[in-house]
């Protein structure tokens, strides 16, 4: 049987979502030290970029449910020395019971799961980030119930996050209000395959405006330290700040997926603000991965 893998959010369907989500809460509210499903388990984690909650909410959750993880570099392994991807996912998949990638290339997570004969997850890429909304769905539901028919503001980079929130548009059936600058808009065939859910908006105030929801990320993510000055300059009119947040509800949530640059995507007010649940939506990393490591590796 070819294992379930978790590369992209659409990966779920709309009900295994909702399970997930409600799953997570329940890991959440209710931890059981001798509930250890995955006892014995081992997790691969490869990491070709730096991390913090990434990697910190993976080890915990596998030490929580009684499994371990290995950290994986490749500056430490044969993948940094060109070694073929397809080789390597199936030596690493022989030896362990889940892979979770965080690289550069999406690519590079599918061929892994096109190879592996164990579930592999993506951790991040370039293209999606479905591991992050899986825990900012799961804080939205905690704060504010269902999201369906709501409306959600994303301003900024039109990233990976942006990709992955136009996936969750499109399974929990909410609104998307995109605000990017020019030439920073996500990729045409994400906007094609959520078109339903997306509206754009030429300023943050206008895509905020009677949002639930406002979302930002950095605007020169790892990897793109080069383009900072020309991002500066790009971006300086898409800041979350209280005008944005004052065009949306006033219950209206702030999601970031940090780590954060104040006085640049966001305003300190913001983000240290009431409205601001961040450090629930970084602890719901641990949660919500529980919840799909479980639903993976213990599904009958």
């Amino acid at each position: 049987m070819n294992p379930r893998h978790f590369t992209s959010l659409l990966d779920l369907s709309c009900e295994e979502l909702h399970r997930l989500i409600s799953r997570a809460i329940e890991l959440k509210n209710n931890r059981d030290p001798g509930y250890q499903p995955l006892k014995g388990r081992v997790l691969a984690m490869i990491f070709e970029k730096s991390s913090t909650r990434t990697r910190i909410s993976f080890d915990a959750g596998m030490v929580h449910f009684g499994g371990s993880a290995l950290f994986l570099s490749p500056r430490d392994t044969q993948l940094g020395r060109g070694e073929p991807l397809s080789d390597s996912a199936k030596v690493i998949s022989s030896m362990v019971d889940c892979i979770m990638l965080r690289t550069d290339e999406h690519e590079t997570v599918t061929t892994f799961a096109r190879h592996s004969r164990v579930p592999v997850i993506n951790g991040l890429t370039d293209l999606e980030h479905p591991c992050q909304l899986l825990a900012d769905m799961q804080t939205f539901f905690e704060h504010r119930g269902d999201i369906k028919g709501k409306t959600a503001a994303w301003i900024g980079d039109g990233n990976n996050m942006c990709h992955s929130y136009m996936h969750a548009a499109l399974l929990l059936d909410f609104n998307l209000n995109i605000a990017c600058p020019s030439g920073y808009q996500p990729l045409p065939e994400y906007v094609e395959a959520a078109r339903e859910r997306v509206r754009f908006f030429d300023t943050p105030v206008e895509a905020a405006k009677n949002a639930d929801l406002c979302v930002t990320d950095v605007w020169a993510s790892m990897g793109q330290e080069e383009e900072q000055k020309l991002r500066q300059i790009a971006f300086k009119d898409y800041q979350v700040n209280a005008e944005v947040m004052n065009a949306a509800h006033k219950d209206a949530l702030f999601m970031h997926c940090l780590p954060a640059h104040r006085g640049e995507e966001v305003t300190a007010e913001v983000i240290d603000g009431p409205q601001s649940v961040i450090f629930d939506e970084a602890e719901n990393r641990l949660h919500a991965q529980k919840a799909l490591l479980e639903f993976l590796l213990c599904s009958k």
